[in-house]
């Protein structure tokens, strides 16, 4: 029950925010402040809410709702009163700074609350003093990194300048350690030689702990009443069984901002994933480091027993990969794979079951792995007790080394161990089945596998680390719902279908946008005739005068139609991959700001979180429907596995999925309440189909411009 005390604190935070701010009150705020408020009151003082009426809400709020006020003048208070530390996700680090840099310190000037706050971050965002000292005094040839086929070590003359000038500014106090407040830039080989993972560190035992600016941000952790985090950190500290980095989740309220992309992340932290060549040679080189380190580390006679015998169970893993790497050959001869991206290709195992030849290779090598990452285990530990031990027989600084690199090795046979464990069984019976498959990787006439597992929906993964065990959740974005329905999102999330679920309409006037579906006479089936004839229609579409921005589902279709209007508007024309998003962005505000027209040409990653408020977008156009390319073995096995319930996959993902997308396009163009301009679909199947009509009616209220002949 909320109190009155918790009312009156969030009513006077909100009139003063909304006075303080010279903003007049908005329906949508008010729905979705009564909303959060009601959930997180169900929550008792000591513990989490009933399981039967969890103390979680998702909230589908538009474009102009004013979300970031309505939870965190709600949850901030709340929170406090609960004795919880509120924890924000965004989707990107980018939207993490923003709301600890403007929005917090906004909030905190305008509402009249008072609140501590910090922005939390992976030890990745931070340097690290052991991995620094190490380099500069030469001992970095002897390290190897998680995954070295992914980073290559950096050249020592390119290198060390940066390493110096980073421990020099430590020293002078003029550096936090943090990445991002680096003044200059920093390549992705030189600053991961210099940064670790919680497989290396040695946490409170490192020498360097007092000064370490990982440890220094988490203290700061312990004291703040809002952590600001992303998606991927939050799920990172849930995979680690939660409170490894932020707090618990019992004594967590958590807010997801951009939502709707927690499933997917969540997928991403706990698939699998194996590459045999590469870690082939991973074996080889970790053979040789164990080596130099039974030599190195003598001192310490208890390890030279398994330091002697690690490199054995490495020689025998690297043998049993070679097989495995046969037999994979084997499945690929013979019968045309799934087309996988580029030149790869795909073999996806139908329904997750793992092929009666590799099923028993992978029992060994997961045994050997095993076997593996327990012995490393093992060296680890002694090495991080001799760091507190003044009698070792070894300099400190030596200890530290072999532990950073031992560290390193154990977190990469933990990560393909959980691969082989994966593919050890069948897959008979899995509900829902997994993914599994196997990539052939063609890198300049060098042929390599690729061996993936993945669930394919993040609900059980979700159910057990989020939702059960959280103190309360509110869940909230722009783009939630498919199809006037939360049910795409309770699918692939788990949530309860008793939380609280609320959509709650945009402010803007969706009538001064124009959605116009044009006649014409093939649909994208077929593929070549739909680019002719977006080909033919776009010049008498497009104003050269405004800026517009040209949405397409596929790159070789975007390419196509830049080559066939390449003459007509190629000066007008930014098209994605000619330069980075950010510098196409910059390019085309520049040419509108010069009083010109300007062109985008750009894919999914531009039909979502790009904002070209005003004179920057005038006119949104969709090639066609967003169905998701068939070329995604998660999104493939999850639709075969409904199939086989008998029901109909595309329907019920294809078609929902597709409604989103269009609905996050679509998005692109009302930005702010004085905006307007006209979205044109260049896909007839809106109309003509039953599907289509569903998702028509799953817009925004825009006006429309049907052609007659858009339905030939």
């Amino acid at each position: 029950m909320l109190s009155d005390h918790a009312k009156d604190q969030i009513r006077q935070a909100y009139a003063a925010v909304i006075a303080g701010k010279g903003l007049g009150p908005r329906w949508g705020q008010r729905q979705m402040i009564a909303e959060i408020a009601n959930t997180l009151a169900r929550i008792p003082p000591g513990g989490r809410a009933d399981a039967d009426k969890p103390a979680v809400c998702v909230i589908e709020a538009g474009t102009g709702t004013g979300k970031t006020i309505a939870y965190a003048i709600t949850a901030i208070p709340l929170a406090q009163a609960l004795n919880k530390r509120l924890v924000v996700a965004t989707a990107t680090v980018a939207l993490q700074e923003q709301f600890v840099n403007k929005d917090l310190p906004d909030i905190r000037h305008h509402s009249g609350l008072e609140f501590s706050y910090t922005l939390a971050k992976g030890r990745r965002r931070y340097v690290c003093l052991s991995k620094l000292d190490r380099l500069l005094a030469g001992g970095g040839s002897d390290s190897l990194p998680l995954y070295p086929d992914e980073f290559e070590a950096p050249q020592a003359a390119e290198a060390l300048p940066v390493y110096t000038a980073m421990v020099e500014a430590l020293g002078r106090g003029e550096w936090d350690g943090d990445r991002d407040n680096w003044p200059g830039q920093v390549s992705e080989q030189i600053w991961f030689g210099a940064t670790t993972d919680h497989s290396q560190c040695s946490g409170r035992r490192c020498p360097n702990i007092s000064q370490c600016s990982f440890f220094r941000a988490r203290d700061a952790l312990q004291h703040a009443d809002v952590i600001v985090a992303n998606h991927d950190l939050v799920l990172a500290d849930l995979a680690l069984g939660g409170g490894a980095i932020l707090s618990a989740p019992e004594e967590s309220i958590y807010v997801f901002d951009e939502g709707h992309h927690l499933p997917d992340k969540a997928l991403s932290h706990f698939s699998s994933f194996c590459r045999l060549h590469t870690t082939s040679q991973w074996l080889q080189d970790s053979r040789k480091l164990l080596a130099q380190a039974a030599a190195a580390l003598v001192p310490l006679t208890d390890l030279q027993r398994p330091l002697e015998s690690l490199p054995g169970i490495m020689e025998e893993a690297g043998t049993s990969l070679q097989v495995v790497e046969q037999a994979v050959a084997t499945l690929f001869d013979g019968q045309p794979p799934a087309t996988g991206r580029g030149d790869d290709r795909q073999l996806r195992f139908a329904h997750g079951r793992v092929p009666a030849v590799l099923q028993p290779l992978a029992a060994g090598l997961a045994t050997q792995f095993q076997q593996l990452a327990t012995g490393l285990s093992r060296v680890e530990s002694r090495l991080e007790e001799a760091l507190e031990e003044d009698d070792a027989g070894l300099e400190q600084a030596d200890i530290e080394s072999w532990h950073l690199s031992i560290g390193a090795m154990l977190g990469r046979a933990e990560a393909t161990l959980a691969l082989w464990q994966e593919y050890a069984v069948s897959g008979e019976g899995e509900l829902p089945p997994k993914a599994r498959w196997i990539t052939l990787l063609d890198n300049g006439g060098q042929q390599g596998f690729d061996l993936r597992c993945s669930p394919i929906l993040a609900a059980d993964i979700l159910q057990e680390y989020l939702w059960s065990r959280a103190a309360g959740v509110v869940v909230t974005s722009a783009t939630i719902t498919a199809l006037n329905s939360f049910e795409r999102f309770i699918l692939h999330s788990g949530v309860s279908r008793d939380a609280s679920f609320k959509v709650v309409t945009s402010p803007f006037d969706y009538s001064r946008a124009t959605l116009r579906v044009p006649a014409m006479d093939c649909d994208p089936g077929d593929a070549e005739r739909h680019t002719a004839a977006i080909i033919g229609q776009l010049p008498q579409l497009l104003d050269r005068r405004e800026a517009t921005l040209v949405l397409f589902s596929s790159r070789r279709q975007m390419q196509d139609v830049y080559q066939g209007l390449r003459d007509q508007l190629g000066e007008l024309i930014l098209m994605q991959g000619d330069a980075s998003k950010q510098e196409i962005l910059r390019l085309h505000r520049q040419a509108v700001d010069g009083g010109g027209g300007s062109i985008i040409f750009g894919l999914a990653s531009f039909a979502e979180g790009v904002d070209l408020p005003g004179d920057y977008c005038r006119h949104v156009v969709i090639a066609k429907i967003p169905f998701a390319v068939p070329d995604s073995p998660i999104e493939a096995a999850l639709a075969e596995w409904v199939e086989a319930q008998g029901r109909n996959a595309f329907m019920e993902i294809s078609v929902p999925d597709a409604a989103l997308r269009l609905l996050q396009a679509s998005g692109r163009l009302l930005r702010t309440e004085q905006d307007s301009g006209r979205i044109t679909l260049l896909d007839r199947r809106i109309l003509t189909r039953r599907y289509g009509r569903a998702i028509l009616d799953s817009l925004p209220p825009f006006q429309r411009e049907l052609a007659p002949g858009a339905g030939r």
